[in-house]
Order: structure tokens, then C-alpha cells, then sequence
């Protein structure tokens, strides 16, 4: 059997990548988010907070006795505030970088923890951003999180290239710019507060955002194809 764990699955690309997994009798899901809503015989939900590092930090993967794969997806993340620095609220500043890198960070590590002796196939997805690689004004929590971990990616990829014979493979993959939420919240921004606004509105009203099914369905691709791809930090726009 196939195991995965996927955070944020309440909706978006995370729902979409659930709603895809249960399609093969093959594989089990769990789903880490503050809500639920997927009813499945083959779908868990654990509900949580993953603004909140203390609750992360206790989460404890189950033991997966002849899985064949066993993946953690670390999905969840938000944009968080719209503003430039100076104008920011530092409570909410702590809680977006909670989300968007400390979780994924702790999940990483207990991951890892947890089946570092296991002999299956073991893979860590981070759902990561083109946000990552340019500076956009308005998003220095965000840019500077998903910067933070394409680097945790490569470094947990090299650290893996070292360990035998059990070692995970870990990508940080890009998904584009795509019809969920986050975008919902951009275009909600003010123009005082970010320079772009007219260029996310207008990726809406021209029909340039993409459907999170396809998206969803591009990270599975990548990962069956996985053995062929040399890169951490990649977008599904590659492959």
C-alpha cells in the first residue's frame, strides 16, 4: 500500500491532490488542515492549526508495516499579509512564517524521524513558489518562507544522498499561478500596499489561472517519473 500525507486539504491543490489519490485503491491519505470535509474509507483527517508550532511538533507519523511508498506533501500555506514591511502586524507576521516554513520544517524532521529505517520508497513533496526565487514587494514573509525552504529541500536532499541504503528523495516543485484561495487574497490586496494588484486581476479575467486538478495532477506525474528528474527545486510548468 501507498501512504500519504498531505497538509492543507480543505480545499485547492490539497483537496484536489486527495480527491486523485483515492481514485487508486492503492493508496491511503491522511490530511493535516484546520478543516475537514472529505469523506472517504481511505481518508483521515487530523485537524490542526499549522500556524501553531507547538501542536505540529507533536504530530507523530503512524508505522506503515510493507508499505510500498510512503510521501509527505507539505501543501498548506497562505499569503498572509499584503503589506510592506514596516506596516506589518508582528503577530501575524510570526504565524505566516509558522505556516509556510516552520511547519513544513517540523513535519520534515519528524518525517524523516520516523521511517528513516524503513524500506520503502520514501518521498517528501514541498509545495513551493516561483515567490521563492524573485522579490515581490508587498510579500516579503512569503517570498522569503518559500526561499527558506527550497533551501531546506536541497540541503535534506543532500543529506539524504548520504544515507544508505534508506534515503528519501525530497522536491520542492512549483505549481504556477492557480485558481485557490491565495489568489482570492491577493487580488483582495490594496494597491497602496502592492504594486501588482493589476497583474493578479488580470491573470483572473484573462483565463490564466490554472484548474488545481491539472496542477494536482503534474506532481503525480513528476513523482512517477521521479527516478529521471535530478532536480530539488523544479515547477510542474518543466514537466
Amino acid at each position: 500500500m501507498n501512504y500519504y500525507y498531505i497538509t492543507g486539504t480543505s480545499r485547492g491543490i490539497g483537496r484536489a491532490m486527495v480527491e486523485y489519490l483515492l481514485s487508486d485503491e492503492r493508496n491511503h491519505v491522511t490530511g493535516i488542515s484546520r478543516s475537514g470535509g472529505i469523506k472517504h474509507e481511505r481518508y483521515r483527517h487530523i485537524p490542526m492549526d499549522l500556524s501553531d508550532p507547538l501542536a505540529v511538533k507533536e504530530f507523530r507519523f503512524e508505522t506503515h508495516k510493507q508499505a510500498q511508498r510512503i510521501c509527505l506533501i507539505n501543501n498548506a500555506g497562505a499569503i498572509g499579509q499584503v503589506k510592506p514591511a514596516g506596516r506589518l502586524s508582528n503577530e501575524q507576521l510570526i504565524a505566516d512564517f509558522n505556516l509556510n516554513l516552520v511547519a513544513p520544517g517540523l513535519l520534515m524532521n519528524n518525517f524523516i524521524a520516523a521511517y528513516r529505517d524503513v524500506a520503502a520508497e520514501k518521498i517528501i513533496v514541498n509545495v513551493s513558489s516561483g515567490a521563492g526565487k524573485y522579490p515581490i514587494d508587498g510579500w516579503s514573509v512569503y517570498c522569503s518562507a518559500k526561499a527558506g525552504l527550497d533551501m531546506f529541500s536541497r540541503v535534506v536532499d543532500a543529506e539524504q544522498k548520504t544515507t544508505a541504503p534508506y534515503g528519501f528523495r525530497v522536491f520542492a516543485i512549483a505549481p504556477g499561478v492557480v485558481e485557490t484561495q491565495m489568489q482570492t487574497d491577493i487580488r483582495q490586496a490594496s494597491r497602496e500596499d502592492f504594486s501588482r494588484l493589476s497583474d493578479f486581476i488580470n491573470y483572473k479575467s484573462t483565463g490564466q489561472l490554472a484548474d488545481p486538478r491539472l496542477v494536482a495532477e503534474k506532481y503525480f506525474h513528476i513523482l512517477a517519473n521521479q527516478n529521471s528528474i535530478p532536480e530539488v527545486v523544479l515547477s510542474v510548468k518543466d514537466y
